[in-house]
């Protein structure tokens, strides 16, 4: 089976002080397009989907490191060691039709509970997290079947080089492990044991905007897609006082 989609992907993402240390809030709404074919009964079938995919909400909290800072002082923070957490929920707001196989939304809830620590060495940086997915079963999976999935662990590595604030690169690896599915009590041959390698470059160009060059593609692939990932992101900052 083969499959190409774009996604173009909506986001906000609000920084506060929360008990004196840092937290944000994010909300990301896709929209997806793209055509999956393959072979269906032996016969050559090709799909088409357009429509809204899940929301994504996500909320962040510093342990340590990276403190609240005024504006002034944001612009050029102090490099420390850092600890967060985050709880990231996909829910079930995309589209979805139970007769067709393919769709843009999973029709389940999914949570990622996420532990993560931040490294500088001057300009250059390390970044390491650890975390988990649980899914809800879909009840309404193709026809009527009851689908689930187990947890799947993400692991994922990160080093890069920063030049100057908003200019900076990076060399990603990461690891994801379980998700074996069941669809009406069997059990699918697709447990997860794959790593992905990937670069981001991000550029500042204009005051309060920058954007970022992402390519992710698989190392090893044992169950699920072996896929390559190329994103482009737009992002603007501003502060409220």
């Amino acid at each position: 089976m083969q499959a190409q989609f774009n996604l173009l992907t909506l986001g906000y993402v609000r920084t506060f002080d929360l008990l004196g240390h840092t937290a944000s809030l994010g909300v990301g709404v896709p929209f997806a397009r793209g055509n999956v074919s393959g072979n269906v009964i032996d016969a050559p079938t090709e799909v088409h989907r357009s429509g809204i995919g899940d929301t994504r909400l996500r909320f962040a909290y510093n342990v340590f490191g990276n403190p609240p800072l005024p504006p002034e002082a944001f612009t050029k923070p102090e490099s420390t060691t850092s600890l967060g957490t985050s709880l990231t929920v996909i829910a079930p707001s995309g589209q979805y039709v139970d007769s067709r196989l393919v769709n843009i939304g999973a029709n389940r809830w999914a949570f990622k509970p996420e532990v993560g620590i931040s490294q500088p060495f001057g300009n250059w940086f390390m970044d390491g997290s650890a975390g988990a997915w649980f899914f809800t079963a879909n009840n309404d999976f193709f026809r009527g079947k009851k689908r689930s999935q187990a947890p799947l662990m993400i692991f994922q590595l990160h080093v890069g080089y920063g030049f100057r604030p908003g200019l900076w690169v990076a060399g990603d690896i990461g690891y994801a492990a379980g998700g074996r599915t069941t669809t009406n009590g069997v059990d699918a041959a697709d447990r997860s044991a794959n790593m992905r390698y990937g670069m981001t470059f991000s550029v500042p160009i204009a005051r309060g905007w920058s954007t970022k060059l992402a390519f992710s593609h698989g190392l090893v692939t044992r169950a699920g897609g072996d896929f390559t990932s190329i994103s482009l992101t737009l992002q603007y900052r501003w502060f409220s006082r």
